[in-house]
């Protein structure tokens, strides 16, 4: 009796263990889509993943980068909110993220947009909402994140479509994708548990008319 009750709670457990991703994954299932396939938004939001030492985009990074400019070309956004960490005067994620799309991809200026207080997903996806006024929009980032990615700027009202930008394989792949596994547990944290501080501000321009 003993041995079945903790058969049965092991169980749960385990279940309980497993629901925050599976739960992501079947969200993001219907919502991932193709350059060839994916509709048109107001907006892509190009959520920051590093620079190298040199102060250049990473290689996950480049690779974001490169799907937003494609989208871009190809006419199916308007508009490039570029989200990344700057807290520091040494590290600044969206003005390399901007620059990159002008000088390497031949972008205008004007239609991307910095936000400079992106750093974790949680945050862009809330300053996307409140202070960009993005209510639709096509997620870019690497087919590893575009669950939590897409489920948490759903949670803040984003109503998101995804484009992988997972372009070739990484060195720190395994390392990604483990810690994006509690990363996803974080998530769940923090959307249903507790609210955790972000750098708010002021209604910055909106993105999304």
């Amino acid at each position: 009796m003993v041995n079945r009750r903790v058969a049965q709670i092991s169980f749960l457990l385990l279940l309980l263990l497993l629901l925050p991703p599976l739960l992501m994954w079947l969200h993001a299932r219907t919502l991932v889509s193709s350059i060839e396939t994916v509709e048109t938004s107001p907006v892509a939001i190009v959520f920051g993943a590093g620079l190298a030492v040199n102060n250049t985009p990473s290689d996950a990074l480049m690779d974001r980068l490169t799907v937003a400019s494609q989208l871009f070309d190809q006419g199916l956004v308007d508009r490039l909110l570029v989200s990344g960490d700057n807290r520091t005067q040494d590290y600044n994620e969206p003005d390399v993220m901007k620059q990159t799309l002008i000088n390497d991809f031949g972008l205008p200026a004007e239609v991307i947009f910095t936000d400079y207080a992106g750093r974790r997903t949680y945050d862009t996806c809330r300053r996307a909402h409140e202070l960009w006024g993005i209510d639709t929009a096509i997620l870019v980032t690497q087919g590893y994140h575009l669950p939590r990615a897409l489920w948490t700027c759903g949670a803040m009202g984003i109503e998101g479509t995804g484009v992988s930008a997972t372009l070739q394989p990484y060195v720190k792949n395994l390392l990604f994708k483990t810690r994006e596994l509690g990363a996803i547990y974080k998530a769940f944290i923090d959307l249903y548990i507790l609210e955790p501080e972000f750098v708010g501000g002021e209604f910055i321009h909106d993105l999304d008319p």
